[in-house]
Formats: C-alpha cells, structure tokens, sequence
C-alpha cells in the first residue's frame, strides 16, 4: 500500500467515496553538493585555533590539485557550513519553536498567525474532491499540468463507487475536474481513470500561465522542403520509451568526481554551437540523405494545399489566461491555423 499523502474524498454530486493520495513521480538521487567554507591562505593559518575553541569536528575532504594550481592550496581544509536562523540585529541564533509564520504587511511590520488560525481558514476542498464538471482530455493544454498522484480508493467499499464513476468517464471520454487545497493552495485539479483508481494533475491557475508571443506567420511555405521534414520525422518516429533516456549531466558530474578523486587533471569538454543554416533546402536534403537506411527510396511530391486541423486546446483552454483578448491575426476555429504552401517553381 503507498504512503498516503493526502485523505479525504472523491465526490460526483450525491455520490462520495473515501480515497487518498499518492504522488505519481519521484526525485532520482542525483548527486548532492552542498555549500563549503574553503578559507583563503590567511583564514587558514587561523583555523586549527578556531577550530578547537569551537569544537568544529573535521569534515574537510582532501582537496587535489588542478593544473596550474598553487601546491599549498591542498593544505587548505574544506569545512561545509550550516545554516541557522539567527537575529540579523544581535547575530544570535534562534530557536526553533520561536520561529512562526507572518505577513509583512508594511516594511518591518508583521502580523502573526498561529497554526491553529491557519487551521480555521481550512475550505471544503481540504477534504473533498468535488468533481464539479467534465471535459475533453485534448481541451486542456499540457502547460497547465502541474504535479501528478495516483488516487487510491481508501477501503474495499470504495473500490465499486470508484469503478463506476471511472467506467462512467472512459464511456463517455472525459475527464473530471474539481479542486482540492494543498500546501495552503486551493488548485483545480483533472482527474482521469486509470484502472481500478484514477490519476490526478493539479493544474496552475491563469495567472501562472503566460500568453505566448509567438510572432504572425508571414509567406507561404515551400511544399517540398516540408515533405522533406516529413519524411525526416517519418523515420524518426516510434513509441515512447522513458527508460531509454538518462541524465548525461549528472553521468559526467560522476565521471569529473572519480577523475578529481584520482588526482587526475580535468580538461573541460567543448560543446560545439551548430552553424547557422544558410541554404534550408540544402539543408533538408543532407539530413534525408544522413537517415537510415529505410529512408532510401522515399519520393518527395509535391503536395497539394491541404486544410491544417484546427489545434482544439487553443480557442477552448479550460483556463484561459486572464485579461487576453483574441488578437485580429489569430485564426477563427473554422480556419485552417497552419501557414499556406507554396509550391516551388520549376527552374
């Protein structure tokens, strides 16, 4: 059974049933690097002293050299440092339990709040997850989604009412939308069925989410550059395989931590920017020619004018971003949104 993040329950208006959270995603352990006093040579010559009046226990790693590093700087002991809440008047540490929450509401000036006033301003969604209203998956942008958990049914008579209303969903092709108070934050939430529970994606508000800028569209677009692309990402297209990737950054941190454990000199690697692309057709055609070999044989034709579909997320966002009106050169739901193709003159 996974550990329970969050209690409560899942409501479809008369009908409720007791569930809990679960988060869907975790952190990988990737390498952890924390901050460190490394004192110059003069802090140095000090520091046994202040050590020992301070009871500092060693925790200094041996430091090695680089090239053209100066030999006395592998004497110079590394401590890592900790962070205290202390009184930025007096520079004297505080207590925990003297740490409370408050709102600066003029400069200097707070008002306080105990956890049992925090506690009062708790709303319905801190424990019911009223499924308000349905939509389309594709009506929601993915920029909205923010963390994901799994929603478990909490207890076996829970299970059925889950069942239903998650059958009920996939038969009409929905999902669920509602809210649910996190962390001291009302969000909407999607839920969706996923076979005997359901996942949930909190979702960012409009304010959270900013409009693009992307520039108008100007010109046609040569038809055959674009059946170029096409075949392009023809052979490049598969199926989604998450395990296939890894973090090459943190491979090479663990590669530069052994080197610099073996005393071994560090020659930084160059990442070479591409050139900018001149001839785009030229292009296009190198790239076709450099893919596999199932791309051999692959005729490009000229294509006629079709009518792009309409992106359906776009003129129906759940959220839409607040105070934006529709700009005059955005295309109408029934216009095609892609950019007309001209066709490349024979020479």
């Amino acid at each position: 059974m996974p550990r329970a993040s969050w209690k409560g329950f899942l409501r479809l208006s008369l009908v409720s049933c007791p569930i809990y959270l679960s988060p869907a995603t975790t952190r990988t352990k990737s390498i952890r690097q924390h901050q460190v006093w490394q004192p110059t040579s003069a802090d140095a010559e000090d520091l046994p002293d202040r050590a020992r009046e301070q009871d500092v226990p060693d925790r200094s790693a041996p430091m090695l050299a680089h090239d053209g590093e100066d030999e006395a700087d592998q004497t110079r002991p590394t401590t890592r440092i900790s962070l205290q809440p202390h009184d930025p008047r007096t520079g004297e540490e505080v207590e925990k339990e003297e740490v409370v929450k408050g709102y600066e509401y003029r400069r200097g000036q707070f008002i306080t709040f105990t956890a049992q006033e925090l506690k009062a301003l708790d709303v319905e969604s801190s424990k019911i997850i009223d499924l308000e209203s349905f939509v389309q998956r594709g009506d929601i942008d993915p920029v909205y989604f923010n963390n994901a958990y799994y929603l478990y049914p909490d207890g076996p008579i829970a299970i059925e009412t889950l069942r239903v209303i998650g059958a009920a969903m996939v038969e009409a092709g929905v999902v669920g939308i509602g809210r649910l108070t996190l962390s001291q934050r009302e969000r909407m939430v999607m839920v969706e069925p996923r076979g005997t529970g359901m996942a949930l994606f909190t979702l960012r508000a409009a304010d959270e989410v900013r409009a693009s800028q992307f520039g108008a569209a100007e010109g046609d677009l040569d038809a055959e550059m674009v059946a170029i692309a096409g075949a392009i990402i023809k052979q490049r297209t598969g199926t989604f395989d998450p395990s296939t990737y890894r973090d090459r950054y943190q491979e090479a941190l663990r590669e530069l931590i052994a080197a610099k454990m073996k005393g071994v000199a560090i020659k930084p690697k160059e990442v070479s920017a591409p050139p900018p692309v001149i001839d785009l057709m030229a292009a296009l055609k190198r790239c076709l020619a450099q893919e596999a070999p199932a791309a051999k044989g692959v005729r490009v034709t000229k294509q006629k004018r079709t009518k792009a579909v309409t992106d359906r997320r776009q003129p129906s966002l759940l959220l839409p971003i607040s105070g934006s009106v529709q700009r005059k050169d955005e295309p109408n739901a029934e216009e095609p949104t892609g950019s007309p193709i001209r066709r490349r003159k024979k020479a």
